[in-house]
């Protein structure tokens, strides 16, 4: 296994900020960020030094909203392979002109810079916000949000031509409120140890195939990525380019054919409540058409149940918004009798991650306690 790695020197379209920049000027712009910059490019300057060294690995912070955010290894030739199958997959040539709104602290943003240098894409920075769209005054070919962001940028969408969306599952009421949006919106599946990205779906396409409203639309996975399901219906993934290793989720799938699956939530999320299994994100699917604030679907331990399904939605609590989310919850036909919340939890904010995720565990920890 290679020790070290050479850093290729930026692609001759590239341009942060409207510069054009080499390696050694790139050192120079993350030295002059780390001292005089602001806490956003702060960010982008150490990423910037990491990226520069010649070793052949970098160090990840994972987020954080499956577990406990640790520190992983992700070899910059792989960070190559998945810029560039980005490139490819979304057709976005050298030249394209992109928006970082991610912290660089994570993934997702770090690989908005790795692609711009070695695709060739003019990137301009803008300091990360939960609405970030209200920065930006030109239009620009592509852009990722997480779904938080996306939900404040909505009037603001027609600046961006591709958005992809990630950190988070895009509710039924965030994908409504796109349907007509002349931007091309992806939800996209993947994880740091993926490096972002291994799988999207368009979700406001012009002509829906599939009429059924039922059936999901499924993911379509990138060129070069194997996937199968383990004894636990969970997706493993081989992705050769992209990791050393095999990688077992914990992501319950149904995989359609060889390039597809339909994402069915989290097995470590599964509520057993009086011996039925229930998958809160499958039930938040169908309650994303009722309720229009953030909310999610977790359980508190029952005697009779063994665990009692409850909703929590972020909101000042009002004895009028409790009848009238009860009685869409009563009137929504979709719903089966053992998915309805046995009790409605209104939080004035949700506890979140160091990215911006909702932590459903220490929220319900700070609620219970």
């Amino acid at each position: 296994m290679a020790e070290f790695f050479k850093i290729p020197e930026p692609h001759l379209a590239f341009r942060l900020n409207k510069k054009q920049y080499t390696n050694a000027e790139l050192r120079q712009l993350a030295f002059q960020f780390i001292k005089n910059g602001e806490a956003y490019e702060e960010e982008i300057g150490e990423f910037l030094l990491d990226w520069l060294k010649p070793s052949a690995y970098l160090e990840v912070k994972t987020s954080g909203s499956t577990g406990t955010p640790k520190i992983i290894q992700l070899k910059k030739e792989y960070m190559v392979n998945s810029a560039l199958a980005t490139s490819k997959y979304f057709d976005l040539p050298e030249k394209t002109t992109a928006l970082l709104c991610l912290p660089a602290t994570y993934i997702a943003g770090k690989m908005m810079i790795i692609r711009a240098i070695v695709c060739g894409w003019q990137l301009d920075l803008v300091p990360p916000s939960s609405s970030p769209l209200d920065q930006v005054f030109k239009t620009y070919d592509f852009c990722a949000m997480t779904p938080f962001q996306l939900d404040n940028s909505v009037a603001r969408l027609h600046l961006v031509k591709k958005l992809i969306v990630g950190g988070g599952a895009m509710s039924l009421r965030l994908q409504k409120m796109v349907k007509k949006s002349k931007t091309k919106v992806y939800e996209t599946y993947g994880m740091t140890e993926t490096i972002t990205h291994i799988a999207a779906r368009r979700v406001n396409p012009k002509k829906k195939k599939n009429k059924s409203k039922k059936q999901p639309k499924p993911f379509k996975i990138l060129p070069n990525i194997n996937i199968s399901k383990d004894e636990r219906g969970c997706l493993i993934i081989k992705a050769f380019n992209l990791s050393d290793e095999v990688i077992v989720t914990n992501d319950v799938v149904d995989i359609i054919t060889y390039k597809k699956f339909v994402w069915k939530g989290r097995i470590d999320n599964v509520i057993n409540s009086g011996g039925v299994k229930l998958h809160p994100e499958e039930i938040e699917k169908k309650l994303g058409r009722i309720i229009d604030f953030r909310f999610f679907i977790t359980s508190i331990p029952d005697d009779a149940l063994g665990n009692k399904l409850v909703l929590f939605v972020e909101k000042g609590f009002s004895e009028e918004e409790l009848v009238r989310v009860t009685e869409r919850i009563n009137k929504l036909k979709s719903l089966e009798k053992f998915e309805k919340p046995k009790k409605i939890y209104f939080v004035e904010k949700f506890e979140e991650t160091s990215s911006g995720k909702i932590h459903r565990d220490n929220t319900l920890r700070s609620k219970m306690s």
